[in-house]
């Protein structure tokens, strides 16, 4: 085969596969919540206590305001990713950035998300990847961070990485769902709302 035909056999199978991933699907479109995705909150265990009364009495006690202190931390955390969120969206990103920051949960993939969003809107590419890297391992079927992160490959030119992007996407939610549709029209249309 001449390399002439060799190209022209890659490009018509690029653009068969191309086609077959980028299929129309349902019209179906989710909305994102604003509030982070609840994870779970490990904590090590006391030692245990003696056995009296009193100390059964303490132990019920403690309990309580531990349960108080630890809805009064995920209320806290919930305010804060919240306000760090709008920052970022409203094109604050610097202070959003120091706000998610300021939150201590950087595993957290909505915030490790985020992060890299931001980082990406600042043109800090390194720093945006390795957040998306960071919410991905922390959750690597988070539909929002596989969609940011698919237009960061677009952004470097790497279409091909931006698929793999929307087909992981697929396999978790389906074509229907928002973070399909958004990184979809980014790839096949060139819009980016994100």
């Amino acid at each position: 085969m001449t390399m002439s035909a060799l190209r022209f056999a890659g490009l018509s199978g690029a653009t068969l596969l191309l086609a077959i991933a980028l299929a129309p699907g349902a019209d179906a479109v989710g909305i994102e919540s604003p509030q982070p995705q609840p994870q779970p909150i490990t904590t090590p265990s006391a030692p245990p206590k003696a056995d009296t009364k009193s100390d059964d009495k303490k132990s019920s006690e403690d309990k309580k305001e531990d349960k108080s202190n630890e809805k009064k931390s995920e209320q806290q955390f919930i305010d804060g990713y919240k306000a760090a969120r709008a920052m970022v969206l409203g094109g604050q990103y610097e202070s959003g950035i120091a706000a998610f920051r300021q939150l201590g949960r950087d595993e957290h993939p909505d915030v490790a998300n985020y992060l890299g969003y931001a980082h990406r809107k600042l043109g800090q590419y390194d720093q945006s990847k390795n957040w998306y890297e960071k919410a991905l391992a922390s959750d690597p079927k988070h539909t929002r961070t596989l969609q940011y992160y698919g237009m960061w490959f677009l952004e470097q030119g790497n279409q091909l990485m931006a698929l793999d992007h929307l087909k992981r996407i697929e396999v978790v939610c389906g074509k229907g769902c928002e973070d399909y549709q958004l990184l979809r029209e980014a790839i096949v249309e060139g819009k980016s709302s994100y």
